[in-house]
C-alpha cells in the first residue's frame, strides 16, 4: 500500500482570521481573542499589553482601542 492510497486522520477544520473573542473577554475581547489566534493563555497577552502601555507611554491603548473597533 502506498502513502498516498492510506487513510488520512481526521483533520478538524482550522478558523482562520482573527475574531474577537467576547465569551472570555474582560473588557471587549482583544486579548482573548489574541490568544486564541495565537493559541496561548490570555492572561500572558493581558500582562504584554498591560507592561507594553505602562512601558510605551500608552501607545497601545490606541492600538487595543483600533484593534476592538475594526476587529468583528
Amino acid at each position: 500500500m502506498s502513502a498516498l492510497e492510506r487513510e488520512r486522520p481526521p483533520v478538524s477544520p482550522v478558523e482562520q482570521g482573527f475574531r474577537l473573542d467576547r465569551q472570555n473577554a474582560k473588557i471587549s475581547g482583544v486579548c482573548a481573542g489574541i490568544a486564541r489566534w495565537a493559541g496561548i493563555d490570555p492572561m500572558i497577552v493581558r500582562v504584554a499589553f498591560v507592561a507594553g502601555t505602562l512601558l510605551g507611554l500608552g501607545s497601545l491603548i490606541l492600538v487595543y482601542l483600533a484593534i476592538a473597533l475594526i476587529a468583528d
